[in-house]
């Protein structure tokens, strides 16, 4: 087992009664779960997104923490946060990383794996991608 290690799980939806797709708008809410999965506590401090559309168009998000909190995990422990994003198209990608800095002062990063947001498909749920 890594000493330092994040794992995240990925949950996207289509928000249908958020969306306008006459005006471009089309909203996805998505649902991670980050475990720690290494051998020392670890806090996750800042979020850093790429948010790309079906024509090409990319947005880069970056800032502390994820909803408002930097939670602090030790290893086995799980936090679950919902957000969101908005699209001009109907599909289109996200993908990321986590800086955490360990107990023990040690700095990694967590990726966060490419997901597809797809507003097709049955109930509009979108597949994440490993």
């Amino acid at each position: 087992m890594p000493k330092y290690q994040f794992h995240c799980e990925i949950a996207p939806q289509y928000l249908p009664e958020q969306s306008d797709p006459e005006r471009g708008v089309h909203a996805f809410a998505y649902t991670i779960t980050i475990s720690n999965t290494g051998e020392v506590a670890a806090q996750l401090i800042a979020r850093h997104w790429h948010i790309v559309d079906a024509m090409g168009h990319t947005e880069e998000v970056k800032g502390l923490g994820v909803v408002g909190h930097q939670p602090l995990l030790k290893p086995g422990e799980s936090f679950q946060y919902t957000s969101g994003a908005r699209l001009r198209t109907a599909t289109g990608t996200m993908r990321g990383s986590y800086f955490c800095v360990a107990e023990d002062g040690e700095r990694f990063e967590t990726e966060i794996p490419l997901f597809v947001l797809d507003a097709s498909g049955a109930g509009g749920t979108a597949r994440t991608l490993h």
